[in-house]
């Protein structure tokens, strides 16, 4: 046990937000932290880091137990970078007794090399140490965790004050990878991340050797990684096995097993008090009215089980039947800017879509799909064809609700489209999407994203378009209101062409894909699943041709300097300490072959290569170890000259 949490309670202006919450983290433990907004996840996260005490009424409340050997790392509480430091200096200072002990190591071999022998026990104590703590890799790693959360190259040597916040937040993420505490706690680590970058992440911290707590809403990264999950709803912490779908069925079952256990117990109750409403005040059925009245007063009433809302009930429908081929796009290009300084993102892009295709569309912020979804609806100038089909009805979800007049009501923006549409009618098609009492008599510029998110869908009902557009769907709803969305796109029969970066919504969704990359595009005739198991396979073989030329040049770099003799041979040999520091390197290159050739081996056998999952894993592992191999012949070859 790392930490426990017991009959946690905390009230705010009278509401109780948590209630009696128990929650125990082992070693290994990925849990998932999940629950509406505002729900008390972040507060639970504060009481558990220490930051907010909890309300306490009795000794046994607000329990908060650490083991001696936890440490704990927190996302928030990372935000505090040195920001005069550069990137890479921020980065070592997370090593810094590591670098204490090399340098002093230095010292040490200068005063062997002039005969002082005195500190040979310190000389043996710290080496022992920084082996034990590889602390000779520690530029190997910091690089692998900066390159793997998008530094590299001359970003290392900015300060960390030229940053953006986004930025800064995953230099954050990294350093706190780094620090490797045993308990990792992060409150929405993938936000301002790309897809590359977490896919990264998740990598990493599914063979991270320690406990993780995540609260996240992005509900793939929480499926990949969790063991369990832990929904907080009206103020209890309920755990489940398992990852996100999982946690989904379970909760499902649940709610179903609880709501019979319900109604049976309701009709027991109902049977007995009818009992003894009938035979209370007859004198031969009395005593075995009063035995019944007992047997109520016992029964340990089940509440019914009552979710904090409904959920939204979203429903795409069209009338008129488009022909097979919908959208035909040929020789296209993405533009931004005017006259001289308009710049082309993309260029020459063809694609056709045919009816009942749902097409996402990827890419890195910035490269140009919501331009993309507005050229394909003729809103703005491009070179190249678009044609629609005849029989087309598009119905548009645009990002940031532009198309929404701030000024007016929700019930009123709905009233200006469809003045026909009563009240009631109205409100009706509003409750559909939860958008339900006061907030109808809201501006729609006041509203939230999630409820403008919502509003648009409602319009959308009503167009009832056998084409669908939408912009990131799901940026700012909730749990419950992005499987809606997703349910209601999954049922759809009409065409769907889509922006997102929802990996949940585009793995069930997407049938086909086009992704935007820096000046190009490509077509992917396949889904989400399919399109990351290529993209694995096409980094593997990338990290594999560059491991290739590093032994290349390493294996040129050692045949030249065969070549040039061995002059300095002597003199190494006088330098005890570069001569050891050579023979450790020697040694572990040695190692870290006979792991790779362990690992060679069981590929082969049929339960790993047959386990797509683990083939990959230990194929990273081979990848990592390689990697591992060029940076000590790298020393080596450095150490020689």
């Amino acid at each position: 046990m790392l930490a426990s949490l017991t009959n946690i309670n905390k009230f705010y202006n009278g509401a109780q937000v948590l209630c009696n919450v128990s929650l125990t983290i082992d070693e290994n433990d990925k849990i998932g932290l999940v629950g509406r907004n505002g729900c008390g996840k972040s507060t639970l996260l504060k009481i558990l880091t220490g930051s907010v005490e909890p309300d306490r009424f009795t000794e046994k409340d607000g329990i908060i137990s650490m083991a001696a050997k936890t440490t704990v790392g927190y996302l928030e509480q990372m935000g505090g970078l040195n920001t005069e430091n550069t990137v890479i200096e921020e980065m070592r200072s997370v090593f810094a007794p590591i670098h204490r002990a090399i340098d002093r190591l230095r010292e040490i071999e200068i005063e062997i090399e002039t005969g002082d022998d005195s500190s040979a026990d310190e000389y043996q104590q710290l080496s022992s140490w920084i082996e034990a703590n590889d602390g000779y890799n520690t530029d190997v790693k910091i690089r692998m965790v900066l390159n793997g959360m998008g530094f590299s190259g001359k970003e290392l040597e900015r300060t960390v004050s030229g940053f953006s916040g986004g930025e800064k937040t995953r230099l954050s993420i990294a350093r706190l990878l780094l620090e490797e505490p045993n308990l990792l706690i992060l409150d929405e680590p993938t936000n301002h991340l790309d897809f590359k970058t977490i896919m990264w992440l998740e990598d990493y911290l599914r063979s991270y050797k320690g406990a993780i707590l995540i609260v996240s809403h992005d509900r793939y990264f929480l499926d990949r990684l969790c063991t369990s999950v832990c929904e907080i709803e009206r103020g209890v912490l309920t755990r489940y096995r398992g990852n996100y779908t999982a946690f989904v069925r379970q909760r499902e079952e649940n709610d179903a097993r609880r709501e019979k256990e319900y109604e049976l117990q309701q009709k027991k109750i109902a049977q007995l008090e009818d009992y003894v409403a009938k035979n209370l005040v007859r004198a031969s059925t009395t005593k075995m009215a009063q035995s019944r009245r007992k047997q109520l007063e016992k029964i340990e009433r089940i509440e019914r089980p009552v979710h904090e809302t409904k959920n939204a009930k979203i429903r795409f429908t069209y009338a008129v039947e488009p022909p097979l081929d919908v959208l035909k796009v040929k020789g296209v290009d993405i533009s931004v800017g005017d006259g001289a300084a308009r710049k082309t993102l993309v260029d020459n892009i063809d694609f056709e879509v045919r009816r009942g295709e749902k097409i996402g569309i990827i890419g890195d912020n910035g490269i140009g799909k919501s331009t993309l979804l507005r050229i394909i609806q003729e809103q703005l100038p491009h070179k190249g064809i678009v044609r629609w089909n005849s029989n087309i009805k598009i119905s548009y979800f645009e990002q940031e609700s532009t198309n929404l007049n701030k000024e007016l009501t929700v019930m009123e923006e709905l009233h200006s489209r469809y003045p026909s549409m009563s009240d009631l009618e109205v409100r009706s098609l509003l409750a559909q999407v939860r958008l339900v009492g006061e907030n109808v008599f809201k501006e729609t510029g006041v509203i939230s994203g999630g409820e403008r998110a919502k509003l648009c869908f409602a319009i959308m009902m009503q167009e009832h378009g056998n084409v669908l557009i939408l912009d990131e769907p799901t940026n700012h709803l909730d749990l419950s209101s992005k499987e809606a969305i997703e349910e209601a796109l999954a049922e759809y029969t009409g065409t769907v062409i889509f922006v997102s970066h929802d990996r949940y919504l585009l793995s069930k969704i997407a049938d086909k894909l086009i992704e935007l990359t820096d000046g190009t595009y490509r077509l992917h005739n396949y889904g989400f699943e399919k399109y990351l198991e290529v993209l694995r396979e096409e980094q593997a073989a990338e990290r594999k041709a560059l491991d290739a030329e590093k032994q290349q040049k390493a294996a040129e770099a050692a045949a030249e300097k065969a070549v040039k003799g061995y002059r300095s041979k002597q003199q190494r040999s006088a330098d005890a300490a570069r001569k050891n520091e050579m023979r450790r390197l020697e040694k572990e290159i040695d190692d870290l072959q006979a792991q790779i050739d362990s690992l060679t081996e069981e590929i082969g056998r049929e339960e790993v290569y047959s386990d797509y999952e683990l083939m990959n894993r230990k194929c990273a592992e081979i990848e990592e170890l390689k990697q591992r191999i060029d940076e000590d012949f790298e020393l080596l070859i450095e150490l020689d000259q």
